[in-house]
Protein backbone atom coordinates (compact mmCIF):
# COMPACT_ATOMS: atom_id res chain seq x y z
CA UNK A 1 0.00 0.00 0.00
CA UNK A 2 0.74 3.53 -0.42
CA UNK A 3 3.00 5.60 1.97
CA UNK A 4 2.89 8.71 -0.32
CA UNK A 5 -0.89 10.19 -1.83
CA UNK A 6 0.08 13.23 -3.94
CA UNK A 7 -2.85 14.67 -5.49
CA UNK A 8 -2.57 17.39 -8.34
CA UNK A 9 -4.50 20.91 -8.95
CA UNK A 10 -5.75 22.68 -12.08
CA UNK A 11 -5.16 22.24 -15.20
CA UNK A 12 -5.34 18.25 -15.50
CA UNK A 13 -8.74 18.15 -16.92
CA UNK A 14 -7.63 15.82 -19.95
CA UNK A 15 -5.08 13.47 -18.43
CA UNK A 16 -5.74 10.66 -16.42
CA UNK A 17 -3.96 8.90 -13.82
CA UNK A 18 -1.20 6.91 -15.36
CA UNK A 19 -0.20 10.26 -16.82
CA UNK A 20 0.22 11.91 -13.97
CA UNK A 21 2.04 8.96 -12.37
CA UNK A 22 4.23 9.43 -15.19
CA UNK A 23 5.13 12.93 -14.22
CA UNK A 24 4.52 12.69 -10.85
CA UNK A 25 6.61 9.91 -9.40
CA UNK A 26 9.92 10.94 -11.26
CA UNK A 27 9.79 13.98 -10.12
CA UNK A 28 9.24 13.41 -6.85
CA UNK A 29 12.22 10.65 -6.87
CA UNK A 30 14.31 13.44 -8.12
CA UNK A 31 13.32 15.37 -5.50
CA UNK A 32 14.71 13.32 -3.02
CA UNK A 33 17.58 12.83 -5.20
CA UNK A 34 18.46 16.68 -4.89
CA UNK A 35 17.89 16.68 -1.23
CA UNK A 36 20.73 14.14 -0.65
CA UNK A 37 23.30 15.89 -3.12
CA UNK A 38 22.82 18.75 -1.85
CA UNK A 39 23.19 17.56 1.63
CA UNK A 40 19.52 18.05 3.62
CA UNK A 41 18.99 14.40 3.96
CA UNK A 42 20.32 10.71 3.90
CA UNK A 43 19.59 8.33 0.70
CA UNK A 44 15.40 7.10 1.14
CA UNK A 45 14.18 4.52 -0.96
CA UNK A 46 10.73 5.30 -2.55
CA UNK A 47 9.23 2.87 -5.39
CA UNK A 48 6.96 3.63 -7.82
CA UNK A 49 4.47 1.32 -6.11
CA UNK A 50 5.22 3.46 -2.79
CA UNK A 51 3.02 6.68 -4.23
CA UNK A 52 -0.52 6.51 -4.84
CA UNK A 53 -1.63 9.37 -7.83
CA UNK A 54 -5.08 10.88 -6.76
CA UNK A 55 -6.70 12.09 -10.41
CA UNK A 56 -9.80 14.22 -10.48
CA UNK A 57 -9.58 16.42 -13.11
CA UNK A 58 -11.74 14.14 -15.73
CA UNK A 59 -14.82 15.65 -13.59
CA UNK A 60 -13.82 19.21 -14.70
CA UNK A 61 -14.41 17.68 -18.55
CA UNK A 62 -17.40 19.37 -20.70
CA UNK A 63 -20.28 16.97 -21.41
CA UNK A 64 -20.67 15.98 -24.69
CA UNK A 65 -18.21 17.07 -27.84
CA UNK A 66 -16.93 20.42 -28.93
CA UNK A 67 -14.95 21.21 -32.30
CA UNK A 68 -13.18 24.21 -30.75
CA UNK A 69 -10.63 22.21 -29.31
CA UNK A 70 -10.18 21.17 -25.66
CA UNK A 71 -11.28 23.93 -23.79
CA UNK A 72 -14.18 25.43 -24.25
CA UNK A 73 -14.37 28.67 -26.23
CA UNK A 74 -14.28 31.02 -22.78
CA UNK A 75 -13.73 34.62 -22.95
CA UNK A 76 -13.14 37.43 -19.94
CA UNK A 77 -17.15 37.78 -20.79
CA UNK A 78 -17.46 34.44 -19.33
CA UNK A 79 -16.50 35.38 -15.83
CA UNK A 80 -19.18 35.77 -13.45
CA UNK A 81 -19.82 38.22 -10.93
CA UNK A 82 -18.73 36.90 -7.27
CA UNK A 83 -15.77 34.41 -6.84
CA UNK A 84 -14.56 33.95 -10.46
CA UNK A 85 -14.14 37.37 -10.76
CA UNK A 86 -13.08 38.10 -7.35
CA UNK A 87 -10.25 35.16 -7.85
CA UNK A 88 -9.43 36.89 -11.23
CA UNK A 89 -8.85 40.22 -9.36
CA UNK A 90 -6.98 38.51 -7.01
CA UNK A 91 -4.25 36.69 -9.95
CA UNK A 92 -3.97 40.28 -11.49
CA UNK A 93 -3.03 42.40 -8.34
CA UNK A 94 -0.55 39.33 -7.52
CA UNK A 95 1.19 39.15 -11.01
CA UNK A 96 2.02 42.67 -10.60
CA UNK A 97 3.56 42.70 -7.85
CA UNK A 98 5.43 40.06 -9.39
CA UNK A 99 5.98 41.12 -12.87
CA UNK A 100 7.07 44.90 -13.44
CA UNK A 101 5.49 43.79 -17.07
CA UNK A 102 1.89 43.58 -15.59
CA UNK A 103 0.24 46.66 -15.45
CA UNK A 104 -1.46 47.34 -11.59
CA UNK A 105 -5.15 47.21 -11.16
CA UNK A 106 -4.96 50.21 -8.40
CA UNK A 107 -7.51 51.76 -8.02
CA UNK A 108 -10.20 50.71 -10.75
CA UNK A 109 -13.95 51.37 -10.45
CA UNK A 110 -15.38 49.65 -13.19
CA UNK A 111 -18.04 47.05 -13.86
CA UNK A 112 -17.82 43.47 -13.68
CA UNK A 113 -17.42 42.79 -17.38
CA UNK A 114 -15.31 46.01 -17.87
CA UNK A 115 -12.68 44.35 -14.92
CA UNK A 116 -12.79 40.90 -15.68
CA UNK A 117 -11.70 42.50 -19.29
CA UNK A 118 -9.12 44.64 -18.06
CA UNK A 119 -7.65 41.53 -15.68
CA UNK A 120 -7.38 38.86 -18.51
CA UNK A 121 -5.45 41.68 -21.30
CA UNK A 122 -2.95 42.71 -18.03
CA UNK A 123 -2.06 39.01 -17.18
CA UNK A 124 -1.77 38.24 -20.87
CA UNK A 125 1.68 40.65 -20.80
CA UNK A 126 2.36 38.28 -17.43
CA UNK A 127 6.11 36.67 -18.36
CA UNK A 128 4.27 33.79 -15.74
CA UNK A 129 1.17 33.25 -18.01
CA UNK A 130 2.55 34.24 -21.36
CA UNK A 131 2.16 31.02 -22.84
CA UNK A 132 -1.72 30.31 -21.69
CA UNK A 133 -4.63 31.69 -23.41
CA UNK A 134 -7.50 33.59 -22.53
CA UNK A 135 -9.91 30.85 -23.10
CA UNK A 136 -7.76 28.68 -20.86
CA UNK A 137 -7.03 31.08 -18.15
CA UNK A 138 -10.62 31.38 -17.50
CA UNK A 139 -11.48 27.40 -17.70
CA UNK A 140 -8.52 27.12 -14.48
CA UNK A 141 -10.57 30.09 -13.12
CA UNK A 142 -13.67 28.29 -13.19
CA UNK A 143 -12.51 24.75 -11.73
CA UNK A 144 -11.32 27.12 -9.08
CA UNK A 145 -14.87 28.43 -7.97
CA UNK A 146 -16.74 25.24 -8.84
CA UNK A 147 -15.08 23.18 -6.40
CA UNK A 148 -16.42 25.78 -4.04
CA UNK A 149 -19.58 26.35 -5.65
CA UNK A 150 -20.30 22.76 -6.85
CA UNK A 151 -21.14 19.74 -3.90
CA UNK A 152 -20.98 17.12 -6.01
CA UNK A 153 -17.52 17.88 -7.56
CA UNK A 154 -16.59 18.58 -4.07
CA UNK A 155 -17.76 15.33 -3.13
CA UNK A 156 -16.40 13.15 -5.62
CA UNK A 157 -12.79 14.97 -5.59
CA UNK A 158 -12.82 14.31 -1.88
CA UNK A 159 -14.37 10.67 -2.39
CA UNK A 160 -11.34 9.90 -4.87
CA UNK A 161 -8.62 11.63 -2.32
CA UNK A 162 -10.09 8.99 0.85
CA UNK A 163 -10.20 6.00 -1.68
CA UNK A 164 -6.03 6.45 -2.31
CA UNK A 165 -5.07 6.62 1.69
CA UNK A 166 -4.14 3.37 3.87
CA UNK A 167 -2.94 2.25 6.83
CA UNK A 168 0.35 2.50 5.60
CA UNK A 169 0.02 6.14 3.81
CA UNK A 170 2.51 8.68 6.30
CA UNK A 171 3.17 11.75 3.63
CA UNK A 172 0.23 13.08 1.53
CA UNK A 173 2.01 15.79 -0.83
CA UNK A 174 -0.46 18.15 -2.58
CA UNK A 175 -0.69 20.95 -5.63
CA UNK A 176 -1.98 24.10 -5.94
CA UNK A 177 -6.19 23.10 -5.60
CA UNK A 178 -5.31 19.56 -4.80
CA UNK A 179 -3.56 21.48 -1.09
CA UNK A 180 -7.48 22.58 -0.50
CA UNK A 181 -8.59 19.02 -0.74
CA UNK A 182 -6.09 16.97 0.83
CA UNK A 183 -6.57 20.17 3.83
CA UNK A 184 -10.24 19.53 3.70
CA UNK A 185 -9.70 15.55 3.76
CA UNK A 186 -7.28 15.71 6.41
CA UNK A 187 -9.28 17.83 8.52
CA UNK A 188 -12.59 16.02 8.19
CA UNK A 189 -10.51 12.18 8.70
CA UNK A 190 -8.37 13.15 12.31
CA UNK A 191 -8.19 8.65 12.05
CA UNK A 192 -5.70 8.46 9.66
CA UNK A 193 -2.47 7.87 9.85
CA UNK A 194 -1.02 10.10 8.11
CA UNK A 195 1.77 12.56 9.66
CA UNK A 196 2.95 15.09 7.03
CA UNK A 197 1.33 17.13 4.79
CA UNK A 198 3.48 18.91 2.04
CA UNK A 199 1.91 21.50 0.14
CA UNK A 200 3.45 23.13 -2.97
CA UNK A 201 1.93 26.25 -4.71
CA UNK A 202 -1.15 26.67 -2.39
CA UNK A 203 -3.59 29.00 -2.71
CA UNK A 204 -4.69 27.82 1.16
CA UNK A 205 -3.84 31.01 2.45
CA UNK A 206 -6.09 33.26 0.43
CA UNK A 207 -8.52 35.11 1.97
CA UNK A 208 -12.54 35.08 1.30
CA UNK A 209 -11.88 33.44 -2.13
CA UNK A 210 -10.31 29.87 -0.77
CA UNK A 211 -9.74 30.61 3.09
CA UNK A 212 -13.19 31.18 4.38
CA UNK A 213 -15.04 28.77 2.01
CA UNK A 214 -13.19 26.05 3.46
CA UNK A 215 -15.56 23.24 5.36
CA UNK A 216 -13.14 23.95 8.91
CA UNK A 217 -13.57 27.28 10.94
CA UNK A 218 -10.33 29.28 9.68
CA UNK A 219 -7.03 28.03 10.88
CA UNK A 220 -8.01 24.13 12.02
CA UNK A 221 -4.95 22.42 12.00
CA UNK A 222 -5.34 19.32 9.97
CA UNK A 223 -4.26 16.89 12.33
CA UNK A 224 -0.27 15.80 11.10
CA UNK A 225 2.63 16.23 12.84
CA UNK A 226 4.35 18.18 10.61
CA UNK A 227 3.51 20.89 7.69
CA UNK A 228 5.83 22.07 4.95
CA UNK A 229 4.78 24.80 2.58
CA UNK A 230 6.63 24.96 -0.17
CA UNK A 231 5.78 28.17 -2.36
CA UNK A 232 7.53 30.27 -5.32
CA UNK A 233 6.71 34.07 -4.70
CA UNK A 234 6.11 34.59 -8.14
CA UNK A 235 3.63 31.73 -8.21
CA UNK A 236 0.57 33.76 -8.78
CA UNK A 237 -1.83 30.75 -7.62
CA UNK A 238 -0.48 31.11 -4.34
CA UNK A 239 -1.40 34.41 -3.14
CA UNK A 240 -1.04 34.46 0.63
CA UNK A 241 2.73 32.50 0.51
CA UNK A 242 3.14 32.14 3.74
CA UNK A 243 0.96 30.00 5.42
CA UNK A 244 1.72 30.39 9.31
CA UNK A 245 0.55 33.38 9.71
CA UNK A 246 -3.09 31.80 8.92
CA UNK A 247 -2.40 28.26 10.64
CA UNK A 248 -0.05 28.63 12.88
CA UNK A 249 3.40 28.42 13.40
CA UNK A 250 4.18 24.69 13.28
CA UNK A 251 3.68 25.39 9.65
CA UNK A 252 7.12 25.37 8.26
CA UNK A 253 6.92 27.79 5.00
CA UNK A 254 9.77 27.22 2.75
CA UNK A 255 10.55 30.04 -0.56
CA UNK A 256 12.21 28.41 -3.61
CA UNK A 257 12.59 29.34 -6.89
CA UNK A 258 10.91 28.07 -9.86
CA UNK A 259 12.36 30.45 -12.82
CA UNK A 260 9.90 31.39 -15.35
CA UNK A 261 7.23 28.20 -14.73
CA UNK A 262 6.58 29.26 -11.43
CA UNK A 263 3.78 27.47 -10.77
CA UNK A 264 5.04 24.24 -12.49
CA UNK A 265 4.40 21.14 -10.28
CA UNK A 266 7.30 19.12 -11.74
CA UNK A 267 9.99 21.83 -10.56
CA UNK A 268 8.34 21.59 -7.04
CA UNK A 269 8.34 18.29 -6.63
CA UNK A 270 12.23 18.22 -7.81
CA UNK A 271 12.88 20.74 -5.67
CA UNK A 272 15.37 19.94 -2.82
CA UNK A 273 13.33 21.37 0.04
CA UNK A 274 10.23 19.05 -1.19
CA UNK A 275 12.26 15.92 -1.23
CA UNK A 276 13.64 16.65 2.41
CA UNK A 277 9.90 17.02 3.38
CA UNK A 278 8.54 13.96 1.82
CA UNK A 279 11.97 12.37 3.45
CA UNK A 280 10.88 13.67 7.45
CA UNK A 281 7.37 12.14 6.95
CA UNK A 282 9.09 8.74 6.08
CA UNK A 283 11.73 8.66 8.54
CA UNK A 284 9.68 10.42 11.36
CA UNK A 285 6.57 8.98 10.80
CA UNK A 286 4.94 9.51 13.86
CA UNK A 287 2.08 11.27 14.94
Amino acid sequence: MARVVVVHGINNTYASRPQMADRWIPALRGGLDNAVLEGLIAPVEVAASDVECVFYGDLFRPAGRRLSGDVPPLTADDVEDGPELDLLLAWWAAAAEADPAVPSPGGRTLGPKASARAAVLALAGSRFLARISERLLIFWLKQVTAYFTDPAIRAGVQDRFAAAISADTRVVVAHSLGSVVAYEALCAHPQWPVTDLVTLGSPLGVPHIVLHRLVPPVGTWPGVARWVNVTDSGDFVALRPTLRDVYGERVVDVAISNGMSAHEVERYLSAAPTGAAVAAGLLNGQR
